[in-house]
């Protein structure tokens, strides 16, 4: 492969390969999530979704959860806020204390996200054979157990990119 000249697909290693699928699987996801009204949505916002699915947590306990400053959580939260995915809801134990919690419209761009992640994954299996896409996911999962992602994962620990 040149290091200068056209990039072929049979060219990539196993790493970057996982690494631009996962690019592009996001990219589709994002544009399906457009389609079905939500277009202010980003990836980063998932990771920060996922703990309000059991109910409501506050900014703190975000922060350690996801390894990220307040400040970070802070700002993703005011923008889903802002977007009507989140409302802050007083503490029941400290009526100071705010936490965030899903509104209806969270809930249904989660729904939105995983029937996006559904739809794609039928399409692929239309496409290469549902054994094919059986398999893959089976070593990407082997994958992920070797690399001792297993905690982090079953915790919904795993960090946002960047």
């Amino acid at each position: 492969m040149s290091e200068t000249g056209p990039v072929e697909l049979a060219d990539l290693d196993l790493v970057v390969a996982v690494q631009l699928s996962a690019v592009f699987l996001g990219d589709e996801i994002r544009r399906r999530l457009d389609r079905a009204g939500y277009p202010d949505l980003r990836h980063s916002h998932g990771y920060l979704l996922q703990h309000l699915l059991a109910g409501p947590v506050g900014v703190t306990e975000l922060a350690r959860r996801l390894a990220v400053s307040q400040q970070a959580v802070s700002k993703s939260a005011a923008e889903l806020v802002s977007g009507g995915y989140l409302e802050r809801r007083p503490a029941a134990h400290d009526q100071r204390a705010r936490l965030l919690a899903l509104t209806e419209r969270g809930r249904q761009a989660v729904e939105a996200a995983r029937q996006a992640r559904a739809e794609i994954t039928e399409e692929l299996a239309d496409g290469l054979g549902p054994e094919r896409v059986q398999t893959t996911r089976d070593t990407l999962l082997a994958a992920l157990h070797q690399l001792g992602a297993a905690p982090a994962i079953r915790t919904r620990s795993v960090r946002p990119p960047g």
